[in-house]
């Protein structure tokens, strides 16, 4: 497939379910620019709207390699994938972008938006998104009990990221 098949929508045109999209179908978060970037897979975050702006809700550890980008990046991409792409997604959430060559080694294509933020030619569904807010969770804030902090057993709590879609890309 060829970035020429994707046209560019209004966030309130996406009609996927996001319980699905994001919990089940999984994604790709990229950041980085032309010279330099990774994807990491997710299954954890959320659509939305805040500041009256349609957002995503995108949560990341400090300890993946892709958190660096992110942190060094204004803009990220999250790309979703029909299900002949599942391997490639887990092959990019189960290994890290300092030991592998992800994409190539995944069999994806980058693509890269006008402002160079990277993407993968092989989506169906892509949300570039601008940085809004940033925060770490913390143990003191979580309000849902052990269920909530089973996911934290001394590796560090996500940071968080609610960004703005300033752009979806859809085929």
């Amino acid at each position: 497939m060829t970035m020429a098949e994707f046209r560019q929508i209004n966030p309130q045109e996406i009609f996927d379910n996001p319980f699905k999209l994001i919990g089940s179908d999984w994604g790709l978060v990229t950041a980085g620019e032309r010279d330099g970037f990774n994807p990491m897979t997710i299954s954890w975050g959320g659509v939305g709207i805040m500041w009256n702006k349609p957002v995503t809700f995108t949560f990341i550890r400090p300890q993946r390699y892709t958190f660096e980008f992110i942190e060094r990046s204004e803009y990220y991409s999250v790309s979703f994938f029909d299900e002949q792409f599942r391997g490639a997604l887990s092959f990019c959430g189960s290994k890290s972008g300092r030991n592998h060559n992800k994409p190539q080694e995944a069999g994806l294509t980058p693509a890269f938006t006008e402002d160079g933020v990277p993407y993968f030619e092989e989506a169906r569904l892509v949300l570039i998104c601008k940085k809004l807010y940033a925060q770490y969770l913390n143990a003191e804030s979580v309000l849902g009990g052990d269920s909530v902090l089973k996911h934290y057993n001394g590796d560090g709590y996500h940071k968080m990221y609610i960004s703005e879609i300033v752009e979806v890309l859809s085929k």
